[in-house]
């Protein structure tokens, strides 16, 4: 196929995105607020909880197999690759830029994570959709796209509350530490919110991998310090003290966040391989002959209206960066985009294109090409999420999520058409 039909296919669905998403912020408009902030947290938490458990499930439940599950094991290996990848290059940009400490779990978590979850759902259906795609019939297409897009989300939610909220963990931690320590000796200096203390389980944004953060919240916190002082509180755990041993193992997971790990998509992940791989549940529920096929009907049903309405919450967020006052540095603000849209894509053809050449990755291009996304991603939204319930650098991160997103429109477009050329 030549470059410039390549070219259209992929500007294409990065059209209809822009298209949703610009409305999305026309109906965010104070003047309009048809979707104002309260309203994007409702519809926030119907998304979380509701339609991507929906979508997630029902997709991987139609298409999961054992033989599938073997072609498909380098998948989290490769997001977890975008992850170390970006980790090291955002450590590398920090010591060149020299950020404020409060901004350095920021800058960390937007080289590290990529939007792998909502973005593949969004392009890849759509690009299936056009005319001369690459990956053969548009149903065929669509429905192991949609497969593949569901299993990149509910892997992308574990490593991002278990990596990515631990590296914002720390980072504030330190900030805390040295605030209190300028306290005690008749100082106090900003953290960059104003020196705000860390907020208690009482004020904590809720979490969510859809986009907003929500104020009613009841994750826990726990700094570096604290969790270890709770710990010691307890004593020594002994493994005949099976009480000791339950109070230090919820002390780990409040501290690893495991309740956020394991969120409703990751949960449904779960569900849609368990129907998937066991042929009596499968010969159940999927079909048109199933006896309870209404049931896989009605996820479908549900999951569909997750894309264009979390198209629209990112449309509605991304005003928030116009409105920041976020004082950060033009030089981190281009770095990101630097590591996420020039260093990380050529790495991720390097690593694909390798483990092509070496069998490791089955030769199906619709799924190679979803590998290769994986490292041309924006930031992922539920950074900012993240950053709110540390207050560690919310302004901030909504001014790189503006330029990022804004920026992602061309980025995509050009990756998406040199992906599609590598792999056709």
């Amino acid at each position: 196929m030549r470059i410039l039909d390549l070219l259209v296919v992929a500007s294409m669905p990065i059209l209809k995105v822009l298209l949703v998403t610009a409305l999305g912020s026309f109906l965010a408009l104070e003047c309009i607020d048809v979707l104002g902030e309260g309203a994007r947290k409702q519809l926030n938490n119907v998304v979380f909880f509701v339609f991507n458990p929906a979508l997630v499930s029902s997709n991987l439940a139609k298409t999961v197999t054992f033989e599938s599950m073997v072609m498909l094991w380098f998948m989290p290996f490769n997001i977890l690759m975008t992850f170390i990848l970006g980790t090291a290059i955002g450590w590398v940009l920090i010591k060149i830029t020299k950020p404020p400490q409060h901004l350095r779990g920021l800058i960390l978590s937007c080289c590290a994570a990529g939007n792998v979850g909502h973005i593949p759902l969004i392009v890849v259906p759509a690009i299936c959709a056009e005319k001369g795609s690459p990956f053969g019939a548009p149903d065929i297409c669509h429905t192991y796209g949609m497969a593949y897009a569901s299993l990149s989300m509910a892997i992308g939610a574990v490593y991002l509350w278990s990596f990515v909220y631990n590296i914002v963990r720390v980072s504030s931690a330190k900030v805390n530490k040295d605030v209190n320590g300028d306290d005690s000796s008749g100082v106090i200096k900003s953290n960059g919110t104003g020196g705000s203390p860390l907020p208690t389980s009482r004020n904590q944004e809720n979490h969510s991998e859809a986009l907003l953060p929500s104020k009613d919240c009841s994750i826990s916190l726990y700094t570096h310090e604290l969790s270890f002082a709770c710990a010691k509180s307890k004593g020594t755990v002994k493994v005949a003290d099976f009480d000791k041993a339950w109070q230090y193992f919820k002390t780990i997971a409040r501290k690893l966040n495991l309740k956020a790990v394991f969120a409703p998509s990751t949960t449904a992940a779960f569900v849609g391989f368990a129907i998937g791989l066991v042929p009596q549940t499968r010969n159940l529920l999927i079909g048109g002959n199933a006896p309870l096929h209404v049931v896989q009907d009605s996820a479908y049903l549900l999951g569909d209206a997750a894309i264009p309405i979390v198209t629209l919450i990112v449309g509605g967020n991304l005003l928030r960066g116009l409105k920041g006052q976020g004082g950060i540095c033009k030089s981190l603000v281009i770095g990101v985009i630097v590591v996420r849209y020039v260093i990380l894509p050529f790495l991720g053809i390097a690593i694909v294109k390798t483990a092509v050449r070496f069998g490791v990755v089955h030769s199906d291009p619709l799924y190679q090409f979803i590998l290769l996304l994986h490292y041309a991603l924006p930031p992922a939204m539920n950074i900012g999420t993240i950053t709110q319930l540390f207050r560690a650098g919310e302004s901030e991160c909504s001014v790189i999520m503006l330029w990022t997103y804004g920026l992602a429109s061309i980025s995509l477009t050009l990756w998406s058409t040199v992906f599609l050329w590598l792999v056709g």
